[in-house]
């Protein structure tokens, strides 16, 4: 029996040996955070991480992928992971492509990667990265066209790269890193003064484009294209199904950007006051965008359009100028009054329709209007 009892007593003890082993790898594996190979993380999260996390090895691997990737012209390519693992092969082949005209702000392209590199510089001081920083920097000043707009694409301006770019957000991405660093944010504090200067000049101007870019009909003030002409400033086409027109989907990012300004001007009042009245206005209610199975389609379903009287509302990704009828277009760039009648393949690889303004006209416009406009309301009109 006393055998028994001891024999027990050596099990408890080994399982509770066990135990503070497996919670002393926990807690070393927590230590290391990203330290850990199996924990690499994709890019497109690489802004999102706990501030921590920029100090790591881990960080300071990624990083060093993106200086990497930085080409000679300052600015990044776009549609990289720049967060996966490099062969040396891999490397070897970046610094040969160091001279390639392909730097773009496209798809979030060099406003990430300087705001990654700022981040990860702010933890770790290490002068590489500041180095890339400024030569960032500068390309986002020497892209900029004199009366303020930016291109998709610089330098190689052709084709509708060069127009003054809304979509994705590509102009206001490069307005709203220049703009932190004009404000001397704790993480941009690397930038000596003469940058901080031409950064503040720069969104300046930015901001006066915007405002000369706010597409008016019939004496009213409405919202933006995606693109538009970089001297004459009206609605340019982009891809062949990307018909000039006013954008339900960028010009929400637009108007974010000029809501941000602190003590606005009475143009730039004006300017978001007309445009969410225009939201308000063109609002699709009744409708639901839904996803129907269907086996003999090559995706397996196909976007329909169902009427549903509960539905929230929704805009259009583009609507026409004049009407503010919305525009649904195949490849053959022939507008369409519905979803229905344009090709599958657009129809189902492309996005039309969304809630795009909702939390914009529900939460930050009447937090905005109360304290910046709080004697007029265009949001009915």
């Amino acid at each position: 029996m006393a055998e028994r009892i001891a024999g027990m007593k050596k099990a408890r003890r080994c399982i509770l040996t066990g135990s503070l082993c497996l919670v002393a790898v926990a807690i070393a594996s927590g230590a290391q955070g990203r330290e850990n190979p199996a924990e690499v993380i994709s890019w497109n999260r690489c802004l999102g991480q706990r501030p921590g996390f920029y100090a790591t090895s881990e960080a300071v691997r990624i990083a060093d992928n993106v200086l990497l990737y930085q080409r000679n012209t300052g600015g990044w390519s776009k549609n990289v992971d720049m967060a996966r693992v490099l062969s040396e092969q891999d490397k070897a082949k970046l610094r040969k492509a160091k001279s390639k005209k392909d730097s773009t702000l496209d798809n979030s392209a060099t406003h990430t990667q300087i705001r990654y590199l700022a981040k990860v510089y702010y933890a770790t001081r290490l002068e590489r990265f500041r180095q890339a920083l400024l030569r960032g920097i500068d390309y986002l000043l020497e892209a900029q066209y004199a009366n303020g707009g930016w291109p998709q694409t610089y330098p190689g301006l052709r084709g509708y790269s060069k127009f003054i770019t809304f979509n994705d957000g590509a102009m206001i991405g490069a307005m709203s890193v220049l703009r932190d660093i004009a404000e001397k944010k704790p993480t941009y504090a690397f930038a000596d003064e003469v940058r901080r200067q031409k950064a503040n000049n720069a969104v300046q101007k930015g901001i006066e484009c915007i405002l000369k870019c706010q597409i008016v009909v019939n004496g009213k003030k409405t919202a933006w294209c995606a693109q538009h002409d970089e001297k004459t400033f009206i609605p340019r086409k982009a891809r062949s199904y990307e018909l000039p027109s006013i954008s339900g989907s960028e010009s929400v990012g637009v108007v974010r950007f000029l809501m941000s300004i602190d003590n606005p001007s009475p143009e730039a009042i004006e300017a978001i006051q007309s445009a969410v009245a225009w939201f308000g206005r063109v609002k699709l209610t009744g409708i639901r965008q839904i996803n129907k199975p269907d086996s003999s389609l090559e995706s397996g379903y196909d976007k329909v359009i169902i009427k549903d009287a509960t539905a929230p509302p929704v805009w259009a990704r583009f609507y026409q100028i004049g009407t503010n009828k919305p525009i649904f277009c195949s490849r053959d760039g022939i507008p369409k009054a519905t979803l229905a009648e344009i090709s599958y393949e657009r129809r189902t690889g492309y996005s039309w329709l969304g809630y795009y303004a909702t939390s914009l006209l529900a939460k930050d416009y009447p937090a905005w209007q109360k304290k910046w406009a709080p004697e007029k309301d265009l949001l009915s009109k």
